[in-house]
């Protein structure tokens, strides 16, 4: 009995303590299932971008301050200057070659079939118009002359004879039929004469000489091919002994006073480049050169294979210095003036492949801006995208700037 109370006094007990005990493990998994969602929370995602800034999108660096003391700025000589606006043309850049002026590139035929006797220009030689270059032995020449001699001798025999007539005429022993037949003819023989004297004048023989023709001791068997313009042999055919015809190129006269400049304009181009855009050509094989002209042409025509269409400008070439086949950098400013913020040179640095200004938001405090970057006009150059008006960048002691946030690790 006393054994059975012993045991048996509360059955319950030992149930209750272990319900308890289970409460208490359910209880502790909460709060650490509850402590372990704080910290896989946003908190815990904030601490990362703090530790890792590479993960944040656009980069924080270009926005970064930099603070400076009074001191510091002034040892390191800082110094801004306000962004003014402006306006500026937008150039367009293109890779060109130097040809010849096709209005003024000529090549020097002869009037005449032959062949040559004597050459008196050289390659590279300058020439004046009408200077003798070489001289050809023509028959055909020749043979021109003598036709006309013979058609100017027969049309005074039909003059004679006509004259003859018209006095047989009048005392009654020709008659009317055979002289109305002489005058027929005559026309006949003024159309005969007039046509070796045209020919002889096709052939490089003056007028004027022409009529200085009258027996053969007066016809000539040369002529002489002459430079139609001045300017340049660029180009030399002719020998002694050379058979030629009338297409045969004997030498080629080039005016190098102005030369042709062939570019490519690609098709996004076509809408801010035409005839008559400012050109500007410059070449590495003068430095500090610049030649100005206009476009003159832009062809109707899109190459399939590049997308491109040529494009031509004619600029002079004082001295001669372009050469034919020479690469040059054609600068073309298009036609609309568009708004820009002009700097100067010394505030744009270069990190990387972008280009950067400090700007001065407040005394001691700066912040690095990406720009976007123009054309240089002297010392200044313009930014077209990054920089507002006003704003004051720092022109110098940008360098410290940037070992100063390099230093600190400000980015």
């Amino acid at each position: 009995m006393s054994h059975f109370q012993m045991s048996g006094a509360d059955p319950r007990g030992p149930r209750k303590a272990l319900v308890a005990f289970a409460i208490a493990l359910v209880a502790v998994g909460v709060i650490g299932c509850s402590r372990d969602g704080d910290q896989g929370s946003g908190i815990r995602d904030q601490k990362v971008i703090v530790a890792d800034p590479r993960s944040l999108t656009p980069d924080p660096r270009s926005q970064a301050e930099i603070t400076l003391t009074p001191d510091m700025i002034q040892r390191a000589g800082i110094k801004t200057v306000a962004a003014m606006k402006s306006t500026a043309t937008t150039r367009l850049h293109l890779p060109g070659v130097v040809q010849p002026n096709a209005y003024k590139n000529v090549d020097v035929t002869s009037l005449v079939s032959g062949r040559v006797t004597q050459v008196r220009a050289e390659l590279g030689q300058r020439v004046m118009a009408n200077d003798v270059l070489a001289t050809i032995y023509s028959p055909e020449l020749a043979d021109a002359q003598t036709a006309f001699i013979a058609a100017r001798a027969d049309h005074l025999a039909h003059d004679q004879q006509q004259a003859r007539t018209q006095r047989l005429y009048a005392i009654g022993a020709s008659s009317r039929q055979e002289l109305e037949k002489l005058e027929a003819e005559k026309s006949e023989m003024d159309a005969r004469v007039e046509t070796a004297r045209s020919r002889l004048v096709l052939l490089g023989i003056p007028e004027e000489r022409t009529q200085r023709i009258a027996s053969p001791a007066d016809v000539v068997t040369t002529f002489d091919v002459k430079a139609p313009i001045s300017g340049i042999i660029t180009k030399r055919n002719a020998n002694p002994g050379f058979n030629i015809d009338l297409a045969t190129a004997l030498f080629t006269v080039t005016d190098l006073s102005t030369v042709w400049v062939i570019a490519d304009l690609y098709e996004r181009d076509f809408a801010g480049v035409g005839v008559g855009s400012p050109v500007t050509i410059t070449s590495t094989a003068y430095p500090g050169m610049e030649l100005r002209g206009r476009v003159d042409y832009i062809d109707p025509q899109v190459q399939p294979e590049t997308r491109t269409a040529k494009l031509r400008a004619e600029v002079p070439n004082a001295g001669n210095r372009l050469r034919f086949g020479m690469f040059v950098d054609v600068s073309i400013g298009a036609r609309t003036p568009r708004p820009v913020v002009m700097v100067p040179k010394s505030a744009v640095q270069t990190v990387g492949a972008q280009s950067v200004v400090y700007v001065s938001k407040a005394p001691g405090r700066f912040i690095q801006r990406d720009v976007t970057v123009g054309d240089t006009m002297g010392d200044e150059i313009a930014i077209s995208s990054g920089l507002q008006p006003g704003e004051a960048v720092v022109t110098d002691g940008a360098f410290f700037l940037r070992a100063e946030e390099n230093r600190v690790g400000v980015r």
